[in-house]
């Protein structure tokens, strides 16, 4: 498990700002598992589903209390990007529960860690994004995280002209980028394990 790392991506250099060294508002602690893989069959079904589930925990020690509202993407370097939670079943969050009972007892689904956040460790959350399996032909993907600080920035949009009904700004947020790679192919998939490449602040 790992404390997040400051610093900037090239993902983003050519559109978004640098976000700074150490956050110019507030910020959660954020710790994490690498990403894992889970085979599992749902109910109904005759053949397992996989998926891959980053399991973190979050702490408010910002000396305030914050809403807490994050958002998960994974985008692989083949341009596909799956949000974390979309059509995953309950029985998944059952099988990760499960899976980390003895040393996160108080695991909690997403929609039950969101809210207001309060304050201090006896508040601590942990909860899990999951992800659908994605594109086989991928070897490099990273995972955005926002929702963990309030440092916001506003950009022009370089597309908008006078006449243009798109937005005049682009509203960026500070966001956590975990960059991995998936060594082998897609027929090793079922046991390939992702190995952490880089983790940096962006502005996106």
């Amino acid at each position: 498990m790992s404390m997040i790392a400051l610093g900037f991506t090239a993902m983003t250099a050519m559109a978004a700002p640098k976000a700074s060294t150490t956050g110019s508002d507030w910020q959660l602690d954020f710790r994490f598992h690498d990403l894992q893989r889970l085979s599992i069959v749902l109910p109904g079904d005759e053949k397992p589903t996989a998926v891959w589930y980053f399991l973190y925990e979050v702490t408010n020690n910002t000396g305030r209390d914050v809403d807490y509202y994050p958002s998960f993407e994974l985008v692989t370097n083949t341009l596909q990007t799956v949000t974390g939670g979309d059509n995953i079943s309950p029985s998944i969050y059952e099988a990760i529960a499960a899976r980390h009972r003895k040393e996160y007892p108080f695991f909690a689904t997403p929609v039950k860690v969101t809210g207001t956040l309060l304050q201090g460790e006896i508040n601590r959350r942990v909860s899990a994004a999951v992800f659908r399996d994605f594109d086989h032909v991928a070897d490099e993907f990273t995972i955005f995280v926002s929702g963990l600080s309030g440092e916001m920035k506003r950009i022009p949009n370089p597309t908008r002209s006078q006449n243009s009904n798109n937005p005049p700004y682009y509203v960026l947020r500070r966001s956590l980028a975990v960059t991995y790679g998936l060594p082998g192919d897609s027929s090793t998939r079922n046991s390939a394990a992702p190995v952490r490449k880089r983790r940096v602040w962006v502005m996106r």
